[in-house]
């Protein structure tokens, strides 16, 4: 995922101790540190812009990471989906199926809302369901 449209700011967030992000992923917070979005999480904070792995000498530790962080309900990024994605589905809401894949065939929790076609396995999406942006 990749921000596109939108005012959106980089803000330093703590990332959870040993747990590994890969760069694009949606994030949320738990226990005001970031982790990454599932399957089932409905609020998300934004997409991380690094890679975290195990063999980073921080990866134990409590340290900051770059967030793109949505700052208006209009904030677009581009997602691969899963399934196949057609014209007909922009104006839809879907699920994730991991934290950096839309789940095409998924409308259970509906956290992303299709904004635009790019390809069958590509698209433009806004969050839904984040009531608070931060501010800038």
């Amino acid at each position: 995922m990749r921000p596109l449209k939108g005012k959106w700011i980089i803000k330093s967030l703590n990332k959870t101790a040993s747990t590994t992000f890969t760069n694009g992923d949606l994030v949320m917070l738990s226990s005001g540190a970031l982790v990454t979005a599932t399957a089932q999480s409905t609020y998300h904070v934004g997409i991380i812009l690094t890679d975290v792995t195990s063999g980073d000498s921080d990866f134990a530790s409590v340290v900051k990471v770059p967030v793109a962080v949505p700052t208006e309900p209009s904030c677009e990024f581009e997602a691969t989906v899963t399934g196949t994605l057609a014209t007909t589905d922009v104006g839809t809401a879907f699920d994730l199926s991991t934290a950096g894949l839309v789940n095409q065939d998924g409308t259970t929790y509906k956290v992303v809302v299709c904004k635009g076609f790019i390809a069958t396995n590509k698209g433009r999406f806004t969050l839904s369901g984040n009531q608070d942006y931060i501010d800038s």
